[in-house]
């Protein structure tokens, strides 16, 4: 397996990444959470701007929330239970035997695999889980949808990471070496307007590489194609596909 040692493709854009990432949805932290056996201590990894953790702060009496993005970091909620920590996935500060769940949101793509999942065996209680997620193209209308596609697959087709196949594939293609625990599918259901479609767009790591290598924003040009079936002010409801995978350190 590839090493991804450290790869950091969202500080550029830590703002957008923040102002218009997807919310995940209840019904996936309440199929995990039904398979725990206590709520102490959790650690979400690849944190981000925090999203993750904000939500499991609601449940669990302490909340450990990593990322090797300290622009991200920056830009995390606070709150009186969850202690933010510029670490590595592959290797953290923590105890052993200390977590009841550990959770990977939209990031595990970008690890080194195998030395993540030996640090969560580390870190992790007996019989605690590992829960990791993602989610896919996001769908609107099919007329707006095909615009995005050939958008994502051939515009900024190149400039996707390798790795993000891994997520197209909904880590299917990734072995792990814990017991895995059935899980539904998920969806996020948002109502947006065609700007701030236009900045989760700009928020992709690819749009930003292209940006970076052409000097020009290739959502400007997208959008104009998209404002032909979408009105300034109008709200169209979005729907992503999310995926779980789920696993129980034995």
């Amino acid at each position: 397996m590839k090493r991804h040692d450290h790869k950091d493709l969202f500080s550029a854009q830590s703002g957008l990444y923040a102002a218009f990432r997807p919310t995940y949805p209840m019904d996936l932290y309440e199929f995990i959470f039904q398979h725990l056996h206590e709520k102490k201590e959790a650690w979400d990894c690849a944190t981000g701007n925090g999203q993750v953790a904000t939500s499991l702060a609601d449940h669990f009496e302490k909340v450990f929330a990593t990322d090797i993005s300290q622009q991200q970091l920056k830009l995390a909620k606070p709150k009186h239970n969850i202690f933010y920590t510029l670490s590595p996935a592959e290797q953290t500060p923590f105890q052993d035997n200390q977590f009841d769940l550990t959770t990977v949101g939209q990031a595990l793509h970008w690890f080194d695999r195998n030395r993540f999942f030996e640090e969560v065996k580390r870190v992790s209680k007996p019989d605690g889980l590992l829960a990791v997620w993602g989610y896919a193209l996001m769908r609107i209308e099919p007329a707006i949808d095909r615009i995005i596609t050939d958008f994502y697959n051939n515009t900024i087709g190149p400039y996707w990471d390798e790795a993000r196949k891994l997520v197209e594939e909904e880590y299917r293609t990734i072995e792990f070496p814990f017991e895995e625990i059935q899980s539904p599918a998920f969806a996020i259901q948002v109502g947006w307007t065609v700007d701030q479609l236009s900045g989760y767009l700009s928020s992709w790591s690819a749009t930003q590489k292209y940006i970076s290598t052409n000097g020009l924003n290739p959502v400007l040009a997208l959008m104009a194609n998209i404002g032909k079936h979408w009105k300034t002010k109008q709200l169209k409801t979005i729907s992503f596909p999310v995926f779980l995978r789920l696993f129980r350190i034995c």
